[in-house]
């Protein structure tokens, strides 16, 4: 089995330099490529002085997660991708029980690992924790960190279990599978677009694992952090994206039972004098109203499954029931 890992580079010369020697160290078994969303600054001098050894792949413009890695996949050979953030560490062996898990089961299209934090080694980390899943509403969360809860990793998900997204962070997809599914949506920029992958992948019937014996650490908010009004604006729009074209049922209940939702989100920003995240929210908003025919074209294009959620409202049982813990 052929395993390429793609790193996605944005002027990133001095991530490059921290994480590319763990990679490099612990990836024998995969083909390293650097898919640069024609950066400005001097990553690609270094890489071809530094790493020589590392494939470089130079897109002609700085499309986001998701146009930079549908372009650079297009050059790229492989069984499976592995899309790594550029500010992730590996440990030895963390492709060893993945490729397992590929090659014993047809039907597992996607797969995560553990993500841990970089600067806090013992505790999960927010972008994915133990693996992802999503309410009726459309609010994603993990094992291993809902909303602001991060637990400590005490061994407590060293499980293989089928999950509903994987992190984008470490994100292993079948080649066959990525182009099935048309990769990502582009209009999403960055953020949840992994998230409408995985949802696209689980309505056409393939599985996403969650590997626990596979470990990596993750800085996050390397790129854009998440006091950034602008993360806060692409992920209140993109998972309205997401929603349209994906979930079963009703639609327009979910859509007017998530917008109520986002202006109590709003409202805490408000009153926390956040006034830059307010002015996100609403901004998300008036640019999924101006989508939103295109998303409903798209919805009935494509198939949607029940049953997509475990949770009824995760909003509902973090802040009222108090439940911390899946």
């Amino acid at each position: 089995m052929k395993i390429a890992v793609v790193i996605l580079n944005w002027n990133g010369q001095q991530l490059l330099e921290q994480f590319m020697p763990s990679v490099l160290e612990y990836s024998k078994d995969a083909a390293i490529y650097i898919a640069d969303n024609a950066s400005t600054d001097d990553s690609i001098t270094f890489l071809k002085q530094t790493f020589p050894q590392v494939n470089i792949i130079q897109n002609t413009t700085n499309g986001g997660y998701a146009k930079g890695y549908n372009d650079a996949l297009k050059s790229v050979e492989a069984d499976v991708f592995c899309l790594l953030n550029s500010d992730v560490e590996v440990t030895p062996n963390w492709l060893s029980p993945i490729i397992s898990e590929f090659e014993a089961h047809a039907n597992t299209a996607i797969i995560q690992p553990k993500i841990l934090d970089y600067k806090n080694k013992s505790h999960f980390e927010y972008a994915g924790a133990a693996g992802g899943f999503i309410d009726k509403y459309g609010y994603a969360y993990c094992r291993g960190r809902i909303f602001d809860t991060i637990e400590k990793d005490d061994g407590q998900y060293n499980d293989i279990l089928s999950i509903f997204w994987a992190s984008g962070a470490c994100f292993f997809i079948r080649k066959l599978a990525f182009e099935t599914l048309d990769g990502f949506d582009e209009t999403y920029f960055a953020h949840f677009e992994e998230i409408d992958l995985c949802w696209r992948a689980y309505n056409n019937g393939f599985e996403a694992k969650y590997i626990g014996a596979s470990t990596v650490y993750h800085v996050g908010g390397a790129t854009l952090n998440a006091q950034n009004p602008q993360k806060t604006y692409l992920n209140f729009r993109n998972s309205l994206f997401t929603i349209t074209k994906n979930a079963n049922g009703f639609l327009f209940g979910i859509i007017f039972t998530r917008l109520v939702l986002d202006g109590i989100a709003g409202l805490k920003f408000l009153f926390s004098f956040k006034w830059a995240h307010v002015a996100a929210i609403l901004k998300a908003h008036f640019s999924f109203y101006a989508h939103l025919p295109k998303y409903l074209k798209k919805r009935k294009q494509l198939p949607r499954k029940k049953n997509y959620y475990k949770t009824r409202s995760i909003v509902w049982s973090y802040f009222i029931r108090k439940r911390y813990r899946y």
